[in-house]
C-alpha cells in the first residue's frame, strides 16, 4: 500500500511539473489579463486631456464610479468640468458571457439619456481618441489570439500577443499587446485600422498598487494616423468602500453626483 501510495504521489508531482513547464497560448496569456484580480469597487478622479497635432490641449475632469457584481461590472462616468461638458454622463455595463455590452450617455443640453446602438461603437467618446467599443469589455473569444514572442518593454518582460478579429466588420483588423509576465498587465497596445494599417497605440504610463490590486492610473492613446492623443490619469483613488448597486442607472445618470 505504502509503495502504491508513493507512486501516485510521484505521477501527481511529474504531472504538475509537466503542466507547470507547458507553455502558455496566447489565448490564455490574454485571458489572464483579462481576469486579473480587481476590486469589488472603485472610485477616482479622472483627468482627460485631449492634444490635437499642433499641440493645443483641452482638459476634462470626470469623477468614475465602477463596481463588480459577479457576473457583470459596471461603471458610470460624470463630467465635471469644463462648462461645455459639465453634467455629460456615461454609463457601461459589462457582461461574463457573450452578451454586448450595454452603453448610455446622457447630454444635459438634450435632457435624455441616449442608449449607444451597436452601430456607433466605433464612433469617438467626446472628442477622445477612445471609441465606444474601446470603453466597454472585448470578449476573449470574439479574436483569435497567436503568442508571437516575448519581448522587453520598459524594463520589462512580456508577452507580445496578436487578436485578430473574428468578425470581418470590425472596426480593428487585429491589435497587438505587450502583456507583463508579472502582472499581466496589457502595457502597450497597438490598434490596426481595416486596412491593416497602424491607427492607434495605447501605452500605460504608471501602475500603482493599492491593497494587492494593480490599478492603471497613467494612460495615453495616440492617434497616429491624426496625430492626436487623449491622456488620462486618475487620482483620488478608493476601493472597496461599499458603492450601492443603485449608482448605476440612468436615473443617476440625470441626477449627478
Amino acid at each position: 500500500m505504502k509503495i502504491y501510495k508513493s507512486i501516485i504521489v510521484t505521477t501527481l508531482v511529474l504531472l504538475a511539473s509537466l503542466s507547470a513547464n507547458t507553455p502558455l497560448t496566447g489565448t490564455q496569456i490574454i485571458g489572464k489579463s483579462y481576469n486579473r484580480p480587481t476590486s469589488e469597487d472603485q472610485t477616482a478622479m479622472l483627468t482627460m486631456t485631449l492634444t490635437n497635432k499642433n499641440g493645443q490641449t483641452r482638459v476634462r475632469k470626470i469623477q468614475q464610479f465602477s463596481k463588480d457584481m459577479g457576473n457583470n461590472e459596471k461603471s458610470i462616468m460624470f463630467f465635471v468640468s469644463p462648462a461645455d461638458v459639465k453634467n455629460t454622463s456615461f454609463m457601461n455595463w459589462t457582461y461574463d458571457g457573450d452578451k454586448s455590452d450595454d452603453q448610455w450617455i446622457y447630454l444635459p443640453a438634450l435632457k435624455k439619456v441616449k442608449r449607444i446602438s451597436s452601430d456607433s461603437k466605433s464612433d469617438y467618446f467626446m472628442g477622445s481618441d477612445f471609441t465606444y467599443d474601446d470603453l466597454g469589455g472585448r470578449k476573449i473569444n470574439a479574436d483569435v489570439h497567436t503568442l508571437l514572442r516575448e519581448e522587453t518593454v520598459n524594463d520589462k518582460e512580456c508577452y507580445l500577443i496578436e487578436s485578430e478579429s473574428r468578425d470581418e466588420d470590425y472596426m480593428y483588423s487585429k491589435t497587438i499587446t505587450w502583456i507583463d509576465k508579472t502582472t499581466f498587465i496589457g502595457v502597450k497596445k497597438e490598434f490596426y485600422d481595416e486596412d491593416e494599417q497602424l491607427l492607434k497605440i495605447l501605452e500605460i504610463k504608471k501602475v500603482e498598487k493599492l491593497s494587492d490590486i494593480y490599478i492603471i492610473t497613467h494612460s495615453e492613446m495616440k492617434n497616429v494616423q491624426k496625430d492626436h492623443s487623449t491622456t488620462i490619469t486618475l487620482n483620488n483613488v478608493n476601493i472597496n468602500s461599499g458603492i450601492s448597486e443603485g449608482k448605476f442607472t440612468e436615473r443617476m445618470m440625470t441626477r449627478g453626483i
